[in-house]
This record gives structure tokens, C-alpha cells and sequence, in this order.
């Protein structure tokens, strides 16, 4: 019996536990910049018992970091974006280049039996990643880059 009961409060705590998981996940939007700079200082306004120009002070302290961060994340996903780009034109020109030896190798019937089969495998793996973004959609989780 108390084997029983024991099981069924585990579950009941676990599963209140991933209930409160997703909740934190399903409701954190991003904040603007001004939302971040407030909360910043209201914390620390609250924590340290500033007076107001202390308050203006941190406030002028905190938008400058803010901007900051800010700037180095737009730097950054401008980074990814090109360097998603140059390996995207890197991986057509291998695929190019593949496709040209093929064409060398193989003769006509043989080349468009392989192209046709490399078009099928692109499309089930196109297909492949629709069902895991619907899937992703389904559960409310982020989008995977």
C-alpha cells in the first residue's frame, strides 16, 4: 500500500513539474529594450535602495549595456546568417562538382537513374523535416535553425 501511494505522489509531482516547465516556456516573449532596462533597474533600485539620481545614473549605466548586448546579438546572428550562406554555396558547388563526375562516369540512362533517385532522397528528407516542424509546432516548441 505504501508502495502505491508513493508511486501515485511521484507522478503527481512530476508531472506538475513539467506542467510548470512548459507554462515558463509557452509564456516568456521576448521583452524590448526598454521593458529589459526597467526591470534592470527596478531590481536593482529595489535591492540597493537608491535614491533618484543614483536611479538615473544606473538607468543611463543599464541602456548602454543594454544597447550593447543588443548590437553583439544582431552581430552575431548576421555572423550565422553568412556563414549559413557561404557553406550553402560551398555544399552546391561539391554537389556540382559530384554531379559533373558522375556525368563523366556514367552513361546517359545510368546518370538520369542516379539524378532521379538523388531527387527522390531530397524530397524525403524535405518531407522528413516538415513532419518534425509540424511535430514542433504541435508541442509549442521553438523552431529549429
Amino acid at each position: 500500500m505504501k508502495k502505491v501511494i508513493v508511486a501515485a505522489l511521484l507522478v503527481v509531482g512530476m508531472t506538475t513539474f513539467a506542467q510548470e516547465k512548459e507554462g515558463r516556456k509557452a509564456g516568456s516573449e521576448r521583452l524590448t529594450s526598454e521593458q529589459k532596462v526597467d526591470l534592470q533597474v527596478s531590481k536593482i533600485t529595489k535591492d540597493l535602495d537608491l535614491n533618484e539620481k543614483q536611479a538615473k545614473e544606473v538607468r543611463a549605466l543599464v541602456t548602454k549595456q543594454v544597447a550593447k548586448r543588443e548590437a553583439k546579438r544582431a552581430e552575431m546572428q548576421e555572423l550565422k546568417t553568412k556563414k549559413r550562406e557561404e557553406m550553402k554555396a560551398q555544399r552546391e558547388a561539391e554537389q556540382a562538382a559530384v554531379s559533373s563526375e558522375m556525368k563523366k562516369i556514367l552513361t546517359p540512362e545510368q546518370y538520369a537513374k542516379w539524378e532521379k533517385n538523388r531527387e527522390e532522397r531530397k524530397e524525403g528528407i524535405k518531407e522528413k523535416m516538415a513532419e518534425r516542424k509540424e511535430k514542433r509546432k504541435s508541442k509549442n516548441l521553438p523552431e529549429s535553425k
